[in-house]
């Protein structure tokens, strides 16, 4: 499948590329974010059911759409999945976006491969919002318990724009959020 709302679909980096988002990873997906919960905004585990219902009412209609709000992708390296993200709470108006990014546990838990995967897929979505969406702005927010994470953002020309204390309970705790950004002219160099 394509979306619509672009004119390039894929983007390849090295060894690297993401494709839109196919019904056939779904479930890796799934239970890549019911490990992973922890560092998702996800309030509970989502059953195979729940999982192919998102899928067909909410993600399926995005590749019509001439201004989705989000743009799913699925990640691979050498051609095996190894993941998923995109870019979520678009704003065609303001020409901003926030990256999403999940990678199988596995590697998520291997730091040199984790920072391999997430650097590539920071440079795959940076062209995909800048270069294809001609998008100004692209944020994340993350929980602040996530340093390796946030040192990767930061080493990939993400700047820390924002705390948003004590903004989500985890295991009865507050814990913040950081926000971080990159703009398109900063992407380019200028």
């Amino acid at each position: 499948m394509k979306y619509s709302a672009l004119q390039k679909n894929s983007f390849r980096q090295g060894n690297y590329h993401i494709d839109p988002i196919s019904e056939i990873d779904m479930e890796p997906i799934r239970k890549w974010r019911n490990a992973q919960i922890e560092v998702l905004r996800q309030p509970s585990e989502i059953t195979q059911e729940e999982q192919s219902r998102y899928f067909n009412r909410v993600v399926m209609p995005l590749f019509d759409q001439e201004k989705p709000n989000q743009l799913l992708f699925s990640f691979f390296k050498q051609d095996a999945l190894i993941g998923y993200g995109g870019v979520v709470h678009l704003s065609w108006i303001d020409r901003r976006a926030e990256m999403s990014f999940l990678v199988d546990d596995a590697r998520a838990s291997d730091q040199s491969t984790y920072q391999q995967d997430f650097t590539h897929f920071i440079t795959l979505i940076k062209q995909l919002c800048f270069e294809e969406m001609n998008f100004n702005k692209l944020f994340t927010e993350t929980y602040d318990f996530r340093t390796f994470h946030i040192s990767i953002l930061e080493e990939a020309g993400f700047v820390l724009e924002g705390r948003m204390r004590k903004h989500i309970k985890m295991a009865e705790t507050f814990r913040d959020s950081l926000l971080h950004s990159v703009l398109k002219e900063e992407y380019l160099g200028k």
